[in-house]
């Protein structure tokens, strides 16, 4: 038992990274701000070097370390596996898991294909029945302007919906001596822009909208096909050495797409657009309404209401830190914003909840599984010169 009473719940992390560090900063900060169920632990924390998850165990809090996920995934003392590593690791990390029966969260995209994604998800479904619950790392449902967002469409306020906008634009790769990372890899990231940020606003549409994306056109590009090979690199950024290799991933995609509930849609993902740092744009409008976001002022929705009085209508902004608002009521008086961090605490305390409840975490890994599908449509519709493919 914690020293607050609560029984405990041992968490133990692959991976240490960029993802890492942010998962740490969520399971560090969800207890100490919420009431919870189950008291979260840090207990071990696996890296392939000795000596830097060593550190990072030591900078991110995590009580101990190995060097093999596999001794961390048959410890006695872990609960639940959270998979913050490239992609061509989690089918496997995650399936063996799942059968050792730990609870499993598995940062997105869920796979790099879709066979390893239905894979995952038949072995999640097995172990539902024992018990062990399992979800997908779409991290941006957490905030609270999207939740937000959300309720007004399940509540009606924007009626059927029509279209939907959407855009995830970056820069960090903008600048062609960026050097190579993993995820310019397709054998350990699957893909790019596509997969890597693509996947955040084909999640958060389907998650606002309710609805399903049913078929896509889209058109792939990559501007720079060789990069400097990077030494010491770290995260997101590392320095370029002199010899060069190839970059096997798109650059950016676009598509469009079509909903069930008859609207039209249109995506792009791109890391080439200078000035934008993280960029999500959101925008669907609707028969009776619209709503707006933005991640780059991420405490702030803007909703239209077509019912309004023609004089005096317009885009009303939202701003969303009031205690009624999703989340907020543990944090800061009304108006004192959240950051990015925030939404990896709402999602550690989401899943504490619901495995204290023996209920099905959202989004599931069949969620995973249908945005893995709808990137590889895309990836079809691009290499077969656009021809409109179904999901």
């Amino acid at each position: 038992m914690a020293q607050d009473g609560h029984p405990t719940l041992g968490i133990g992390m692959v991976g240490y990274s960029f993802m890492g560090a942010a998962h740490s900063q969520g399971w560090r900060t969800a207890p100490r701000f919420f009431d919870l169920p189950l008291a979260p632990e840090m207990r071990v924390l696996a890296g392939r070097n000795a000596d830097a998850v060593t550190a990072a165990a030591d900078r991110l809090g995590w009580r101990d370390v190995e060097t093999d996920w596999r001794r961390l995934v048959a410890r006695d003392d872990v609960d639940l596996v959270d998979i913050c590593t490239p992609g061509d690791t989690h089918a496997e990390i995650a399936i063996a898991a799942l059968e050792a029966g730990k609870h499993v969260l598995c940062e997105k995209p869920l796979a790099n294909t879709v066979a390893e994604a239905e894979l995952m998800v038949a072995a999640a479904e097995a172990a539902a029945e024992r018990g062990v619950l399992s979800t997908v790392g779409f991290t941006y449902r957490r905030v609270p302007a999207v939740q937000l967002a959300r309720q007004l469409v399940v509540d009606g306020r924007i009626g059927t919906i029509r279209h939907v906008r959407a855009q995830y634009l970056q820069d960090w790769i903008a600048d062609e001596n960026v050097p190579l990372s993993w995820r310019l890899d397709k054998t350990k990231a699957g893909s790019g822009a596509l997969g890597d940020i693509g996947a955040h606003i084909i999640d958060l549409a389907q998650f606002i909208t309710g609805e399903s994306i049913t078929g896509v056109s889209g058109i792939l590009e990559t501007f720079v096909d060789e990069r400097p090979i990077a030494t010491g690199f770290s995260g997101l950024s590392g320095t370029a050495g002199t010899e060069k290799g190839p970059v096997t991933v798109d650059d950016a995609a676009v598509f469009l797409a079509r909903l069930t509930g008859g609207g039209l849609g249109v995506f792009e993902a791109t890391r080439f657009a200078y000035g934008r740092k993280n960029a999500i744009r959101l925008e669907i409008n609707g028969s009776r309404g619209s709503v707006a976001f933005d991640f780059e002022d991420m405490n702030v929705l803007h909703f239209f209401d077509a019912s309004d009085d023609p004089q005096v209508a317009g885009f009303r902004r939202i701003v969303v830190t009031e205690p009624q608002h999703a989340y907020i009521a543990s944090w800061w008086p009304a108006g004192h914003g959240l950051g990015y961090e925030h939404a990896f605490t709402h999602q550690a305390v989401d899943l504490v909840r619901d495995v204290a409840a023996g209920t099905q975490p959202t989004p599931s890994f069949a969620d995973g599984l249908a945005v893995q599908r709808i990137l590889e449509a895309v990836e079809r519709s691009a290499a077969s010169d656009s021809d409109w493919q179904q999901i």
